[in-house]
């Protein structure tokens, strides 16, 4: 250990500790202490792993005639030192109190980075900011005084414009071999804890936590879970050694975001799941224009400090961001907002929201994906495939010209060539390509296990929603059983319909899947029951649910269906009704030549659903038909 006054300085986690100078630096930042706390860190420094008896900080700091005032002292002296290192006295992992005894310093001393000789650090000029940081162990999310000082840092540095790293990640773990007895090969990123106080900030942090997911799947060697399988930990209490193994991940981001203005405060913390340990934490401030690159910063930071080395595909994937206009990024996230909260007029909005940002900023890749995804989504808006999906090619492409490395802006480009132009050899390049530049985009692989059921290869379809679901296993089913349902695996889709509807009963689309598959497996009466309920969660008309009802009531089954036929009849006279969805209730009463007239319908308006003709048994009974032969050759399904 160094004598008292030495030029060495003492390194531990980011933090530099400088006896001679009474300084100590997080990087290039000077954390403030007072002079009794500065004292008080180097008995502790001096004895690491050691009980630093409460006596012995009296004899050592306190003169005998201050026994009165001891306690006050030594107990805000440690606080203080809590709160500059952003550690916890409940999870240390600096300072570690030993009740009614003292205190000990459990932190990893590391050796110096640059050389025996190093010389301390220049003292920053006086009127610098000096931000305390630091990192924090099993659970990083501030208490209420930690809080205040991250809102107090994003004030001081809001003066700042450019990304700022506040803490050195090289080097950090050294010593620290027994975190890394459990490879990691499973990555979740928990929600970002919104601390600008304002709840209106909801959807940036919402934003910035699937951007920094999309980010991290780029990691060929890494299972990132999907944003929307880890949003149900929003807000949670539960340990993180509990969240980990209900997601099965070996391990968790967590972090913060507090916006001010057009400056956010960013921290993050990779937690070891088990066993349990912090393997790396910094901290960012940037203008809001820069945070998209933040993400890169820290997926390579990820990468490196849990030694996956990335492949040369990875590196090139994660290269070539740029700034983007802080307004333009603004619209961005509240439309990816409006796109993942759904409801009446959510599409509307996306798109409006999208086309802002790219006025705002023209060369905004992530913008045209957003737009092409929002322009496919088009039931909502009741638009025909003919009117939105050439609006979502010409946004896709666009988006792949900005930026070939954009995974989501290939899956888009992708799910057009599959579900409006017929293209398979097209469709499945671009969804591999997405694959290749982030393996862990679940709706890539939903897209792509739909194209390959439909061309007859149900096992790679399979082994597609496998993969899938070990990245959703919580949320994206209903993609999934849409797929298994096509493969005629009915029992295994109807599971995981049942998984859906019992961790959100009013789920439209887990009723649907009940539904479907009830109906194959032999139970029409409560395949009816579930698609009513399906009618009413996903908002029909409520005088299309009222001739359901009736029809039900007056006449079973049958009725049910009469009555939807005749409901989707007279709906298709003013506004569009997808094609494939009446034929398949004339299907359902013997009606075959108004079934294909229907499909005809489909043809022309390029109705999705008719990429599944030959695979839907819904239409089995058709195959035997020219007519209907002549209609798969057309959409390129046939011989």
């Amino acid at each position: 250990m160094e004598e008292s006054g030495s030029n060495q300085p003492i390194h531990f986690g980011p933090f530099e500790f400088h006896e001679a100078t009474q300084e100590l630096f997080n990087q290039s930042v000077r954390l403030r202490l007072s002079p009794q706390a500065f004292q008080v860190l180097r008995l502790l420094l001096q004895k690491p792993g050691h009980l630093i008896k409460r006596e012995e900080f009296h004899q050592a700091l306190w003169p005998a005639d201050t026994f009165v005032d001891f306690d006050h002292g030594l107990n805000n002296a440690i606080k203080r030192i809590r709160d500059v290192l952003n550690d916890s006295a409940e999870s240390p992992v600096y300072i570690e109190t030993l009740p009614r005894l003292g205190y000990r310093f459990i932190g990893q001393i590391q050796p110096d980075p640059q050389s025996a000789t190093a010389s301390p650090k220049q003292a920053q000029p006086a009127e610098a900011a000096s931000v305390p940081t630091g990192v924090n162990t099993r659970s990083f999310l501030p208490s209420g005084g930690r809080a205040k000082i991250l809102a107090l840092a994003a004030l001081v540095v809001a003066t700042f414009l450019v990304v700022i790293p506040l803490s050195n990640v090289r080097g950090r773990l050294s010593g620290h071999s027994g975190l890394f007895s459990t490879r990691i090969q499973s990555l979740a990123v928990l929600p970002l804890a919104n601390l600008s106080g304002d709840p209106e900030q909801e959807y940036f942090a919402d934003g910035l936590t699937e951007e920094l997911t999309t980010e991290l799947g780029r990691i060929s060697a890494l299972r990132v879970l999907s944003r929307t399988s880890v949003m149900q930990y929003k807000g949670t209490k539960k340990p993180l050694h509990q969240i980990a193994r209900e997601l099965n991940v070996d391990a968790l981001l967590e972090g913060t975001v507090v916006r001010t203005g057009s400056h956010v405060h960013i921290t993050a913390h990779l937690i070891q799941a088990s066993p349990e340990g912090h393997l790396w934490g910094d901290t960012y401030d940037t203008d809001a224009g820069d945070v998209l690159t933040v993400q890169q910063r820290v997926a390579d930071s990820v990468a490196r400090e849990i030694r996956v080395a990335l492949a040369p595909r990875d590196a090139a994937s994660s290269r070539g961001s740029r700034s983007v206009n802080p307004v333009a990024q603004d619209l961005y996230f509240r439309g990816i907002h409006a796109i993942r909260s759904g409801g009446g007029g959510a599409t509307r909005s996306a798109v409006d929201f999208f086309q802002q940002a790219i006025d705002k900023d023209p060369n905004f890749a992530r913008a045209y994906s957003g737009l092409a995804k929002a322009y496919a989504v088009w039931y909502p808006d009741d638009a025909r495939p003919r009117e939105n999906m050439p609006k979502s090619r010409e946004a896709a492409l666009k988006a792949v010209a900005l930026d070939d490395s954009l995974a989501s802006a290939h899956v888009e480009l992708g799910y057009v060539e599959l579900s409006y132009d017929w293209n398979w050899t097209e469709a499945e390049k671009e969804f591999k390509r997405a694959l290749e530049l982030d393996p862990s985009y679940a709706i890539a692989r939903h897209y792509y296990a739909r194209e390959l059921v439909v061309l007859g290869r149900a096992e790679e379809a399979l082994a597609q929603v496998a993969r899938a679901l070990e990245l959703e296993p919580y949320s994206g089913l209903d993609y999934p059983a849409w797929v298994l349902y096509l493969a005629h695996r009915y029992d295994d889709a109807l599971q995981l319909a049942q998984k859906m509807v019992a961790m959100n009963s009013n789920f439209s689309w887990g009723r649907w899947a009940l539904a479907a598959n009830y109906e194959q497996l032999g139970k029409p009466k409560k395949a009816a029951e579930e698609y009513l309920k399906f009618e009413i969660l996903s908002g029909a008309n409520p005088q299309r649910i009222k001739r359901l009802q009736d029809g039900f009531a007056r006449s079973g089954v049958k009725g049910f269906w009469q009555a939807s036929l005749d409901d989707y009849q007279e709906i298709s006279k003013s506004r569009y009704v997808p094609p494939v969805l009446v034929a398949g209730t004339c299907i359902r009463l013997g009606d075959k030549a108004g079934a294909l007239a229907w499909l005809e319908r489909g043809f022309e308006e390029r109705d999705d659903l008719m990429i599944d003709l030959n695979v839907d048994p819904i239409f089995l009974d058709l195959h035997s038909d020219p007519r209907f032969q002549n209609l798969l050759r057309r959409v390129g399904l046939g011989q």
